[in-house]
């Protein structure tokens, strides 16, 4: 269920608030995020994108000893049975990186009680991706749907590109009411046809079921998988106010509760028991997790995220 609630936009917004992306505000939106993500996230990777994506690489490198937690699929047959150790096969990544993003924009992003709506959270996200897999020939490609209509970018280079891969996010349509998203099928749409080995990055909230898990789980046998949860304070926690309105974005439908204490204990421990299956799924499908809010700074959570990333294929402490 989704709740109705506003965004606080005439609240004092702290400096990491996410910008409005909407209206006539759309533009001045887009330039400023450009800025607070080029500022906050300039030098993280070196121009290396193996920061974000340690391969695979289509180039052999050294063998050396299996470690617990190396993917098998790199295993070099011939060494290990020379030596009678299991040994990997070490890859010397593309100099090229192509990255799609499939960006959940259905009804129920369409929600925010914090410091933004979390589809405004679906576009910053995505120009982190942009800033952190650019340069070089490197190439980003999106697929959008807000459940009533789906677009597909290709994956082309260059900051222009860019731009207005993410101008075409910010400005996909709200859909009608009562209108079903289907992140599963959004998500098979980047299995056709098959693309070269690269990065691939889902960001939605993941409300409802966990069908999508059976087409993500098919994309990681060729490419890097990131899922980037958007959620709100409102989808895990009720507010203590008395009589309140919950929504479901995707119907329409609408029922007043009281709010009383057993409620919202009832309701916090389903919110956390989906979203332990959640992470629970993403993670049997083999891919990254990404936790941002809309009420904290997700510029130094993403941060956070690449660096514990690079320090676990390091070999440090994530």
């Amino acid at each position: 269920m989704g709740r109705s609630g506003n965004t606080g936009e005439n609240s004092a917004r702290p400096a990491w608030a996410p910008p409005v992306l909407r209206g006539e505000r759309l533009d001045a939106g887009l330039r400023m995020l450009e800025l607070e993500v080029r500022r906050r996230l300039d030098g993280l990777l070196q121009g290396n994108h193996l920061g974000l994506v340690p391969g695979p690489g289509s180039e052999p490198g050294e063998a050396r000893p299996y470690q617990p937690g190396d993917d098998v699929r790199r295993m070099d047959w011939a060494v290990t049975a020379r030596t009678t150790e299991p040994h990997i096969r070490e890859t010397v990544a593309d100099r090229e990186l192509e990255t799609w993003v499939a960006a959940d924009l259905s009804a129920s992003l369409d929600f925010g009680t914090a410091l933004s709506e979390k589809r405004d959270l679906v576009v910053c996200a995505v120009a982190a991706i942009a800033h952190l897999t650019g340069g070089g020939g490197n190439r980003l490609g999106a697929v959008m749907s807000n459940g009533a209509v789906t677009e597909r970018v290709p994956a082309r280079g260059g900051r222009a590109h860019a731009r207005n891969l993410l101008r075409k996010i910010a400005e996909t349509p709200r859909a009608p009411e009562g209108t079903r998203g289907d992140l599963a099928a959004m998500i098979e749409q980047l299995r056709r046809p098959p693309r070269r080995r690269g990065l691939v990055v889902v960001v939605s909230d993941f409300l409802g079921g966990t069908a999508w898990q059976r087409p993500l789980r098919a994309l990681s046998a060729r490419h890097e998988l990131i899922a980037i949860e958007v959620i709100d304070p409102r989808d895990i926690d009720l507010p203590e106010v008395g009589t309140i309105v919950l929504a479901d974005p995707e119907t329409g439908k609408q029922r007043e509760v009281r709010a009383s204490a057993l409620l919202r204990r009832e309701f916090a421990a389903a919110a956390q028991a989906h979203r332990d299956q959640v992470a629970r799924a993403l993670r049997q499908a083999g891919a990254a997790h990404l936790v941002l809010r809309t009420d904290a700074d997700w510029i130094a959570d993403t941060v956070r995220f690449v660096v514990a990333r690079k320090r676990r294929w390091s070999g440090g402490a994530a």
